[in-house]
């Protein structure tokens, strides 16, 4: 039987003939799941070929997760769902409500014929290798979110350079990868400069700044605002003991921080928006409502999934900021 097709003439690309004929012959049944593929060398031969051309034929098809390799043994058919176009390694840091957004906007973008499979990290850099180990080599492409893990850059290095995407977080070592990235220092700092008449009318401003999952940037746009525009201000690591003062303003990068606020205030019986200030990072539905509307900082996180998806389908290669904004509620 018959399973690879060949035309001198054609204008297409080898590589690309034996990739459709290798789908024609899923799609007609010809064969079938688990079945195993003619070898390299015997394509490469019946069609006086390069060992390259129908390797890379192959592994075109490895990527989309149509066949898979047996070291040793030769290539099998792996799925016979042969309309999946690109196969995405998704690397998330870890899942909230506004990372769910941003990976509902990606899917949504990308189109039907498109496989996103997505892992998470959790901040652990061996979790991180591991994991981009195990894809390397089996997805059309690769999204990142590298947070601020150190070294992160030398595991993305060993991917296939121009498959890689960069999102949320980039530093200098990872400029020559496409992006779509939050610049936390400016936008903290140009929300808060929005916010300026509201601060006036407190008296301190406090970042809750854990520092362990937290972009630094956020910390350095907090504390330039501070200084530039002579407010009384200080960061500090944790809340279990703090005491809320009244004129006071909490600035909450982290939503358990947030929850730990609220809960506080209630106990002193404190109200947010008039005894002291509270400001948010990252908008979520429940902060339009929580406590008569939670003021927040933050990126438009389905704009971002929308630009990545494009540049990835458009074949762009760009470092894009995305944009970000102040929402005023009642907690200012």
């Amino acid at each position: 039987m018959k399973l690879i097709a060949i035309e001198n003439n054609s204008g297409i690309p080898k590589y690309k003939q034996i990739i459709t004929s290798i789908e024609k012959t899923i799609e007609t049944g010809k064969l079938k799941k688990d079945d195993k593929l003619p070898s390299i060398n015997k394509v490469r031969l019946e069609f006086s070929l390069s060992r390259d051309t129908v390797l890379q034929a192959y592994e075109e098809l490895k990527k989309r997760g149509i066949i898979y390799a047996i070291l040793g043994k030769g290539y099998y058919v792996k799925s016979t769902h042969v309309t999946i176009q690109q196969k995405i390694f998704l690397l998330f840091d870890e899942l909230n409500i506004f990372k769910e957004d941003l990976y509902n906007s990606i899917l949504h973008n990308l189109g039907k014929n498109v496989q996103v499979d997505i892992f998470f990290h959790h901040f652990n850099i061996k979790v991180f290798e591991k994991l981009i180990n195990d894809a390397n080599g089996n997805y059309t492409k690769y999204i990142i979110m590298p947070t601020s893990l150190t070294n992160a850059d030398d595991y993305i290095k060993t991917l296939p350079v121009n498959e890689v995407y960069i999102l949320d977080q980039t530093n200098e070592t990872l400029k020559s990868y496409p992006a779509v990235y939050q610049n936390f220092t400016q936008n903290i700092y140009d929300g808060l400069t929005k916010a300026k008449t509201r601060l006036k009318k407190y008296n301190k401003l406090i970042m809750i700044f854990p520092g362990f999952r937290e972009p630094v940037g956020m910390k350095m746009g907090f504390e330039k605002f501070c200084t530039d525009q002579h407010f009384n201000f200080k960061v500090i690591t944790e809340f279990k003991k703090q005491e809320l003062k009244k004129g006071e303003v909490y600035v909450i990068p982290n939503d358990r921080d947030l929850v730990s606020v609220i809960e506080k205030s209630k106990t002193q019986g404190f109200q947010i928006g008039i005894d002291f200030g509270v400001i948010s990072y990252n908008e979520t539905p429940l902060k339009k409502i929580v406590e008569n509307g939670i003021t927040t900082i933050s990126t438009n996180f389905e704009a971002m999934g929308k630009i990545l998806a494009q540049m990835i389908l458009n074949g762009k290669k760009e470092q894009i900021e995305n944009s970000s904004s102040i929402i005023f509620r009642n907690s200012l």
